[in-house]
Order: C-alpha cells, then sequence, then structure tokens
C-alpha cells in the first residue's frame, strides 16, 4: 500500500472505512474476528469510485411522514395516482416531439450536406476537379462533429449515449449531472450535428437519455438550472419517485426511436429499471404508447399525410414481405448467432482497450478536439476510397426509388446508380434499409466484406470520443452487411433453393447488436416491431439467444464494460460473489458515527463539518458515554441533508423541552435534489448549546444481524433499494453499517480454472 491507501477513507454510511483482506473472512470466519492481513489494491479499473453517492429509493417511514399521510387522507392518494397519469402523458408527449426534431433536423442536415456534394460531384466530373467536393465534404463534416464535440465540453454528461448512466441511476447510483437540462441540450443538439456530420453513430441511443431526462424534469415541476418553480407535482420530490418517471422516460425513448411501446416496457425492465411493480409497468406502457402516438401524429402531418399513424419510429426497417424460412436454415441461423457474439465481444474488447487508452493518454479538451475532427475526416476518407473503389457497380434506378433512398450515378451510365455511393451518401438508417430489402445482385460480395471490415472499425473508434452517439444503429449495420454476405453465400452455395439475402441481413443485424448489447427479450421485440412481421420473431430470438451466451463466454456487454470502466458501485440483478460462510462483519465498515436521538446542535454540526457521510444512525439518547462504540440501542437513521435542513430551519429545543413545531416534508423538498451544503449554515453561540429533536425526522430503517449472510442482505439491498443497512448484534446495538460500495467492492475472478474473490478499494 502507499500512504494515501493505508488512511482510512469516508464514505455515505456515516463511518470511517477500514479494507481487510476478504481471505481473512473465508479463513477464519468461525470467530467472526477481523484478523486478516490487509490488502494491497491496485489502481485506475481496480477501484470502486467514492464519488458515486447512492439514491434514496427506501420507502419513508419517519413520523413526519406517517403525519402528512394522515393529514392528507385517502383522497390525496387518488389525486397523486392521477396526478401520475398525467406527467406520464406529458413525458410521453414531450419525448416525442423531441424525437420529431431530432429527426427532422438530421434529415434537413443530411440532405443539405449530400445535396451540395453531390451536385459538386456531377460538376467536376466533367472538369476532373473531384478533389473540390472531397475537400467540401471533409469541411462540412468536421464543422458539425465540431459543434457536437464543442456541446459535449460544455456539458460532459451528454457524451456517447448516456444508457450506462440512465442504467446506473436507477440502479440506485447518483450519477453528476445525468438529468440537468444542460445535458438534455447537448444531448440533443449534439446527436443532430454528430449524425448529420457522417460519424459512424446513430440517433436512437441518445434518445433513450433524452426521455430520461425530460422525465426527471417534467416530474419535478421546477428546473435548479433555470431556478423556477411550478410548486406542482412536489409529493413526487424524492428519489423514489423519480426513479420510477425516469423509467418510464427511458421506455418513451425506445418507443419514439424504434416505434415499439412493447420493447420500450421490456427494456425499462431488462436493462433499465431495477425495482418494477404491475402499477408502474402500466404508467410506462401508457408512456410508451403516448411517445409513439405523439411521433406518428406529428410526422404524419409533415410529410404530408396528417392522420395516418402507420408511420414508425426514427428508424423504419420496412415490411418483409414473402420471406419465409425453412427448418433447414435452423442451423444457419446458430451460426449467425454464434458469429454474432464473437463479433459482438470482439468489438468490445477492442472498444475497451481503445477507452481505456483515451482515458490515460487523450483527456485534455485540444486533444479530444482534434480527435473527433480526425475521426471526422478519416470518414470522409474512408467513404470516397469504398466508392471509388467501386465504381463499376451499377444497378437500375428504378429499383432504389422503390426503396425512397437517393440515388447517386457517379461513373455510371444514365438510369442507374453506384451501389456504395448510395450507402455512404444515405443516413445509417437508410443504409440498413438498402441491405435489408435490396434484391439479390445489388451488392457484390468483396464489397460488402470490406464495407462490413471498415465500418466495424470506424464505429469501434467513433463511439467514444466527445460526441453524443448511439450505438443501435452501426450495430444494425454492421451486422446487416456481413448478414447479407452470409446469404449471397447461401444463394452461391446452393442455387436451386432461393435464398433472401434481405432475410440473412436481418438476422445478422440481429446477432451483431445482440453481441455487442446482450439484451435478449427487450431485443426481440424491438426488432419484431420494427420489422412488422412476427413470423420472423423465432429466427430473432434464436440468433440473439446464441449471441448473447457466444459473447458472455468471452465478457461482458458494451454497456456494463463501460458502467465498470467509470468504476460505478453498480449491483448486479444476482451475485455468484457472496458465500453463504460469509456474514455481514466480512464486509460492513466500523466504528460508526452515531448520534442520540435527542442530540446537541454543536455536536451535530461538528460532525458534519468534519466527516462527508450521508447517512447516520440514531440511538437512544439515554446511550452510556462511556462506551461509546456500542452505546444505546438502534432507534432510525437519518440522512445528512435532513440534519443540514435541520439546522438552518432552526427546529431547535432546550434540554428539558420537548418538540413542539415539527418540521414538515415540504421542508425537507423544497431543496430538492439540490440539497443545501452544511457550509451554508451559521449559528451562534447561544444556538449550539440548544438540542435537536432526531426522532420525528429518522426513518425507521432495516437493520440485519451481524450474523447473517451476505447473499440475504445482497438481495435486500437489490430487491429493497436500500441505500444503508445497519448492523446490529444481539442487543441491538450498532456494530457497523454497509453500503452498496462495500457489496460492489467484491467480484469473482476466474482464471485458469481456479476462481477466486477480487476486493477491490475505494478512492476518494
Amino acid at each position: 500500500m502507499t500512504e494515501d491507501e493505508n488512511q482510512p477513507l469516508l464514505d455515505e454510511s456515516g463511518r470511517h472505512h477500514t479494507y481487510t483482506s476478504l481471505n481473512a473472512y473465508i479463513t477464519t470466519n468461525d470467530n467472526h474476528e477481523r484478523t486478516g492481513s490487509h490488502t494491497t489494491f491496485a489502481t485506475g479499473e481496480k477501484l470502486i469510485s467514492g464519488r458515486y453517492e447512492s439514491l434514496d429509493y427506501e420507502c419513508d417511514e419517519s413520523e413526519i411522514s406517517h403525519m402528512e399521510e394522515k393529514r392528507l387522507g385517502h383522497q390525496h392518494t387518488r389525486r397523486l395516482a392521477v396526478l401520475k397519469w398525467v406527467i406520464m402523458l406529458l413525458i410521453g408527449i414531450c419525448t416525442g416531439l423531441v424525437a420529431v426534431f431530432v429527426d427532422f433536423a438530421v434529415k434537413n442536415l443530411t440532405k443539405f450536406k449530400f445535396s451540395y456534394v453531390q451536385n459538386r460531384l456531377d460538376t467536376c466530373l466533367s472538369e476532373h476537379c473531384l478533389f473540390t467536393p472531397y475537400l467540401t465534404w471533409i469541411a462540412i463534416n468536421m464543422s458539425f462533429v465540431l459543434v457536437s464535440g464543442l456541446l459535449i465540453l460544455w456539458e460532459p454528461a451528454a457524451r456517447g449515449s448516456g444508457i450506462p448512466q440512465v442504467k446506473c441511476y436507477l440502479n440506485g447510483v447518483a450519477v453528476p449531472h445525468v438529468l440537468s437540462l444542460k445535458a438534455l441540450i447537448a444531448k440533443v443538439l449534439g446527436v443532430i450535428f454528430s449524425v448529420s456530420g457522417g460519424l459512424a453513430v446513430g440517433k436512437e441511443g441518445p434518445m433513450i437519455h433524452s426521455g430520461s431526462i425530460i422525465a426527471g424534469g417534467i416530474s419535478q415541476g421546477k428546473s435548479s438550472t433555470l431556478k423556477f418553480d411550478f410548486h406542482i407535482f412536489k409529493h413526487f420530490r424524492t428519489d423514489k419517485h423519480k426513479r420510477d418517471f425516469v423509467s418510464a422516460g427511458a421506455a418513451a425513448g425506445v418507443a419514439a426511436a424504434f416505434g415499439a411501446p412493447v420493447g420500450g416496457v421490456l427494456f425499462a425492465l431488462e436493462e433499465g429499471a431495477s425495482f418494477f411493480n404491475q402499477q408502474l409497468t402500466w404508467f410506462i406502457f401508457f408512456a410508451s404508447m403516448v411517445s409513439t402516438f405523439t411521433l406518428n401524429v406529428v410526422m404524419s402531418a409533415i410529410d404530408g399525410h396528417f392522420g395516418d399513424l402507420s408511420s414508425p419510429g426514427l428508424i423504419n426497417f420496412g415490411l418483409f414481405k414473402d420471406v419465409p424460412y425453412m427448418w433447414f436454415e435452423l442451423p444457419i441461423f446458430i451460426l449467425m448467432g454464434v458469429m454474432g457474439g464473437v463479433f459482438g465481444a470482439l468489438f468490445n474488447e477492442l472498444n475497451l482497450r481503445l477507452t481505456k487508452f483515451r482515458h490515460h493518454y487523450i483527456n485534455r479538451h485540444w486533444v479530444l478536439i482534434i480527435e473527433v475532427l480526425l475521426v471526422a475526416a478519416t470518414t470522409v476518407v474512408i467513404a470516397f476510397v469504398l466508392i471509388f473503389t467501386t465504381m463499376n457497380e451499377c444497378r437500375p434506378i428504378k429499383t432504389q426509388v422503390e426503396l425512397n433512398s437517393p440515388t447517386i450515378q457517379l461513373f455510371c451510365p444514365d438510369g442507374q446508380y453506384n451501389t456504395m455511393a448510395t450507402i455512404v451518401f444515405s443516413t445509417p438508417e437508410n443504409a440498413v434499409r438498402n441491405l435489408f430489402h435490396s434484391e439479390i445482385g445489388t451488392y457484390k460480395a468483396w464489397s460488402l466484406l470490406a464495407f462490413c471490415i471498415v465500418y466495424f472499425c470506424l464505429t469501434c473508434w467513433t463511439y467514444g470520443i466527445i460526441v453524443s452517439s448511439g450505438l443501435f444503429i452501426p450495430s444494425l449495420l454492421i451486422g446487416a452487411s456481413w448478414g447479407r454476405l452470409v446469404g449471397i453465400g447461401m444463394h452461391n452455395l446452393f442455387p436451386s433453393i432461393y435464398f433472401n439475402p434481405g432475410k440473412y441481413a436481418l438476422f445478422g443485424a440481429a446477432s451483431q447488436l445482440g453481441g455487442i448489447m446482450r439484451m435478449t427479450i427487450s431485443l426481440a421485440v424491438i426488432l419484431i416491431e420494427a420489422t412488422g412481421d412476427i413470423v420472423l420473431g423465432l429466427p430473432i430470438m434464436i440468433v440473439l439467444t446464441v449471441a448473447k451466451l457466444t459473447g458472455d463466454y468471452f465478457n461482458e456487454g458494451f454497456f456494463d464494460i463501460h458502467i465498470a470502466l467509470q468504476s460505478v458501485p453498480f449491483l448486479p440483478w444476482q451475485s455468484e460473489v457472496f458465500l453463504s460462510r460469509l456474514s455481514a462483519l466480512s464486509v460492513m465498515s466500523a466504528p460508526v458515527t452515531k448520534l442520540k436521538t435527542v442530540e446537541k446542535v454543536e455536536t451535530i454540526f461538528r460532525i458534519l463539518r468534519a466527516e462527508s457521510h450521508h447517512g447516520f444512525p440514531v440511538v437512544d439518547h439515554h446511550a452510556d458515554e462511556t462506551n461509546n462504540e456500542r452505546a444505546g440501542t438502534f432507534q432510525g437513521i437519518i440522512l445528512r441533508h435532513q440534519l443540514i435542513t435541520i439546522l438552518r430551519k432552526r427546529n431547535f429545543i432546550s434540554l428539558n423541552d420537548s418538540l413542539r413545531d415539527y418540521l414538515t416534508l415540504d421542508d425537507f423538498r423544497e431543496s430538492y435534489p439540490r440539497h443545501p451544503s452544511i457550509e451554508s449554515v451559521h449559528l451562534t453561540d447561544e444556538e449550539r448549546e440548544l438540542y435537536c429533536d432526531l426522532r420525528p425526522y429518522m426513518n425507521l430503517a432495516y437493520t440485519v444481524s451481524h450474523h447473517s449472510t451476505l447473499p440475504r442482505i445482497f438481495s435486500m439491498f437489490r430487491g429493497l433499494g436500500l441505500r444503508h443497512l445497519v448492523v446490529v448484534n444481539d442487543k441491538n446495538e450498532v456494530v457497523g453499517m454497509i453500503t452498496r460500495k462495500d457489496l460492489a467492492r467484491f467480484r469473482m475472478i476466474h482464471k485458469k480454472g481456479h476462481t477466486s474473490i477480487e476486493e477491490l478499494g475505494i478512492s476518494n
């Protein structure tokens, strides 16, 4: 250990954190003593970041909470239920409108760019000045991408797709600025310019983050950034309620992106929300339907056929007609699933190594901007190379008109178009649709192979630069290219049997996306809803399942990898780490900073100034001062922001008085979510000598015995959404505290056929 690592660290649990080797617990657990030697911790990814705090998803069981519930009555409960439906309606409408804005802006900017470049190409073909449109294309793309990069420098929380951050928030981790208004502005404008700038990114992934931000803002009825408060929805200003609305926003984002309301609900269930119930499922499904409906109505008006609600989401896969499959094709689908899993694992591994390289060497603002511009320029160079190496691949224009895609003549006779130029000059969504529905013979095998390899590398390099970007569509495009290549190969091997290459492009796209994301149920439903053909459901499910199982053999899913890279104390659905023979004593931290039920103001103020804990156990105020380590029986737990509010509101008493004027829940909600710091509290000498009665405000938190096993503790944290778990002895005295960081710092390591438990450190 270094000198700094030997120092005890502070975290939200209300105690000093002491690290001890877990191996000691495994060998000496019978006597329940901490006798092991200290573990030497690595740095970087071998740490759990201490800057991430937990969210309060636990139900409030304080006295003032029960008082408010009795005062407002059942009528208030019914009113809150109605308000929830109203908020879900607003979330769906606003998310759909944002999706329309993103789609409209991308289409028009892309149309302007490609029309301008194409006109220059047509002019320069006869004048032999192709260098001019080439430089023009580079300049436009670099300008668009530069705007997107500057927006991310303005608000770094908008970087990437935002899905890992949303998953962490719904898991119970407070990710800084993830739901801020600045993040929404940077996310929406950033994805418009990054997609229009020709990068290998998509706009569908960021819609999930955008929907989450919209939901988080609307549900609060206020904006801390703009300094206004409508004084509505104040009863929803808790982490628990906000979590439910953010889940609905994420689902609405999926529904708007893919036109898949059911897929949105399943995405929120499978990849997002950690805590679900039947009523929440109804709310989320309603928000998803409203989002899809809003998008359909507005898009039908923009397209000139108002009222036609058959429009899809931001991406249209098109209807697959007459694409049956036979039983002997099932092994081919399984093989494609294996290929998707392998290619997905390779993509994740390469992006992981590249991301680590960025963290070490590309971390200054000017270097990040240079990388963005370099990626934009390289994308154009590669596109030009692909076009000019396939200049003889021409097809009749009439077939492309049926697909509603742009046609680029470029070295082709009149009435024909260049197939590769059409893919390159299209948005990624149009390129995917081309590969799905173009007739057989449209693309040559070696051209598809070259495009697949190049786009695979470009996507891997692009995801992680400082732009707002999605990975869904690029993954689909990679898989569609090699999937169509499989279809062409099957047609050449068995010319007497018709193998639709577009069908194999769809299965390849599903396989590649499943191999990267490792989603199964939600992704299957999203693809089925996007294609509009339930007949293809079985092969889609087959390739997704096989791709996930194959990819999991090599590494984790893409989003899980990036969550681990950020050192987030993320708790999975289940953990194989915790053995039944390990007890709470194995992971709890002690000693714990405790407060009495009636505590002196000076003591509270001094503790809050000296320590950064976010939760404090409250013990009986008749505790024995001579045995402070285990003095007093456990009564409840109180949070840091509650104590600061009590001090700011001067809710004091003298020692022999009883508390008469209770604070209400509104007093604690008014500063949510940006609670004031202890530095904002200024007390006089007289006030410091008074006392605070904490009994009305403390929460009757969950406790576990020091004999409790770790599987039980993990299940409580994961299922109940706990932030703190107090460990008590047989006399109900506080002996330790457990937080999610205490659980997240253990993981199972498999090496050379041996399994061991690795303990991570917690950084400042």
